[in-house]
């Protein structure tokens, strides 16, 4: 059985390679939130493993934005990214995407 120090070091090291390829987002959001919380990172470091592994596209719409509209806080980026996606795709229902916001 896995003790948790070893749990936490195997979150850490995947959620360091969580890229989200071709996954839907609001999938990829879950899981990166799950992730994040059993490796138990801070926001900071939170925000850049988003910029860094979610798709670019959405990234780059994002990093467009006016300085005053830019996200700062790990929730604000977590919204903006999602609202980013409902404007490239398909969106899943209400609930699934409230748990990616989480």
């Amino acid at each position: 059985m896995f003790s948790d120090k070893t749990k936490a070091a195997n979150a850490k090291w995947k959620i360091e390679t969580f890229k989200q390829g071709k996954k839907n987002t609001v999938d990829f959001m879950i899981e990166f939130n799950v992730l994040a919380i059993k490796a138990d990172t801070d926001e900071l470091h939170a925000i850049f493993l988003l910029k860094k592994n979610v798709q670019q596209d959405i990234i780059k719409m994002i990093l467009r934005y006016p300085p005053i509209a830019m996200p700062e806080t790990l929730k604000e980026w977590k919204v903006t990214i999602m609202l980013e996606n409902r404007d490239m795709s398909p969106q899943k229902d209400v609930t699934t995407t409230r748990l990616a916001l989480e």
